[in-house]
């Protein structure tokens, strides 16, 4: 119990010393206004209250990957509280923070805007494709993953078919919502069931401990190696298996929603790295539950006759019993059906920006939104654990991108550059080896020939993103909006009338 214990004090402390480092290296602006204040158009740029914007981006990030991502990477054993805890507060907490106070700085701008100004215009349109990818195998697995925890716990009429067709109505209802509406009256609610079920399940956890009904494994000498029942490398696939619990793409394409809504910049590190750190917490208390109550065997097995979510009910009902587990498995389910359609609202922007399709309108909202639906829906059919390795990719994948876009960022602007810079690189590495060795890629060995081959693309990678890096400082005047974050508000206007 002492590592599953000290594992959490240290996601807290990391909040108050590196986040507070992360925070005075980006350099807020407490005075300066936000694009909720000057855009404000009633539907995405609304100003909202510091707590709900923080319940939303955690509600927003989380889905069931803190939850499923642990149960699987449970199976290495304790292990993974290594990637969760120290991947938390130095790769992830500083990505969604990064991502979201760039954001903030360019007008609420989505992660492919970002991307062509700090990267260049070519990178944009590989960007899209990625968000977009990774957006729609996300909505996916958050319609999936809650259609089968509805149907496990209901009447056998209620069929996971029937369940994803209601949790499609509740997006079509709630996409075409002002994000107030949609999300600022209902989420709150949602975070009061995710906050209480998790803490209940931490609770008996730690009792069970104190009391010896069960054991929480520590790490130590002897257990710090691979417990994997198959005999999966550690590296590079915990990487892939724990993303949300530690460090995740997908918030890159969440966090610019919420600076759309926030009134003050210094909320910055609550908002995204507080909420990154409390993912980071729901991830230590699903694995811990994980390891301490099944094998690995057995965890394996469960997965195998579907999806974790049968570890999810198991964990709550041996924890908390039938009736308070029940309320667990809610908070499992409105993680999920919450980020799913925060999901499919950033593909709707996203798309809608790139195709030049305004959104000023029910029917362009739809004309936009409905064929998103229709994809998402045909791809519910197909097996789920392809669909989650494609995710795991395209996840990571956009995660290095962000990282790299704040890189350049911090590098335009003379500041520490090297802490984004250095998990971004280990992140690149990852993904390299992940493609050219998993069935999804490449399906090459895993040996010294895969190493050496994705040290090489990543080397390679890496001097090409500083060469363009160098030419762009180079170029640079004292007035170019890389320097000073944003246009002035007027020209955004005046841009945004004209298309």
């Amino acid at each position: 119990m002492t590592t599953f214990l000290g594992g959490i004090a240290l996601l807290i402390i990391g909040y108050f010393t590196y986040g507070k480092f992360i925070e005075k290296n980006f350099q807020v602006e407490p005075d300066r206004k936000t694009p909720a204040e000057v855009l404000r158009d009633g539907f995405d740029f609304v100003p909202m209250k510091k707590q709900t914007n923080a319940i939303i981006e955690l509600l927003n990030i989380a889905g069931t990957g803190p939850i499923f991502g642990p149960i699987m990477g449970a199976l290495y054993g304790p292990v993974a509280y290594l990637w969760i805890v120290f991947g938390c507060i130095f790769a992830g907490a500083v990505h969604d923070y990064m991502t979201g106070m760039i954001s903030l700085r360019n007008n609420g701008a989505q992660l492919p805007e970002l991307a062509e100004k700090y990267l260049g215009k070519s990178v944009k349109h590989v960007v899209n494709v990625f968000a977009m990818l990774l957006l729609i195998l996300v909505a996916t697995v958050f319609v999936l993953t809650p259609a089968t925890l509805i149907a496990d716990v209901t009447p056998a009429w209620m069929t996971p078919t029937l369940a994803i067709g209601l949790i499609f109505v509740y997006y079509l209802i709630s996409t075409v919502l002002p994000i107030d509406k949609a999300m600022g009256k209902v989420y709150p609610i949602f975070g009061g069931i995710l906050i209480i079920s998790t803490f209940a399940i931490g609770a008996m956890l730690i009792y069970g401990g104190v009391t010896g009904a069960h054991v929480l494994p520590n790490l130590t000498a002897s257990t710090l190696g691979n417990f994997h029942p198959e005999g999966t490398p550690i590296f590079p696939i915990i990487f892939f298996t724990i993303s949300c619990g530690a460090m995740s793409g997908f918030h890159a394409t969440q966090a610019p929603m919420v600076s759309r809504t926030m009134t003050n910049e210094s909320e910055g590190r609550y908002t995204f790295y507080g909420m990154m750190i409390a993912e980071g917490v729901i991830a230590m208390i699903w694995a811990g539950a994980t390891m301490t109550l099944f094998d690995g065997q057995t965890v394996s097995q469960m997965i195998a006759e579907g999806t974790p979510s049968v570890v999810v009910n198991n964990v709550s009902t041996l924890l908390l019993g039938n009736v308070l587990g029940m309320i667990a498995i809610l908070g499992v389910i409105v993680l999920p059906v919450s980020s799913g359609l925060s999901g499919f609202r950033s593909l709707r922007t996203i798309l809608a920006d790139y195709l030049s399709i305004p959104q000023d309108s029910l029917k362009k909202v739809l004309a936009v939104t409905i064929p998103l639906f229709v994809v998402s829906f045909f791809l519910t059919m197909v097996d789920f654990q392809l669909i989650w390795r494609y995710f795991n990719w395209a996840n990571q994948v956009t995660a290095v991108i962000a990282l790299f876009v704040a890189t350049r960022y911090l590098y335009l602007k003379g500041r520490n550059w090297l802490v984004t810079f250095v998990p971004g690189s280990l992140m690149l590495y990852a993904v390299f080896v992940y493609i050219l060795t998993q069935p999804i890629g490449f399906n090459m060995a895993l040996d010294v020939t895969a190493y050496i081959l994705a040290a090489i693309l990543t080397v390679g990678l890496i001097a090409l993103f500083w060469y363009s890096g160098s030419k762009q400082k180079d170029s640079l005047s004292p007035q170019s909006p890389l320097l000073n974050d944003h246009l002035p508000i007027e020209e955004v206007r005046r841009l945004q009338s004209q298309s």
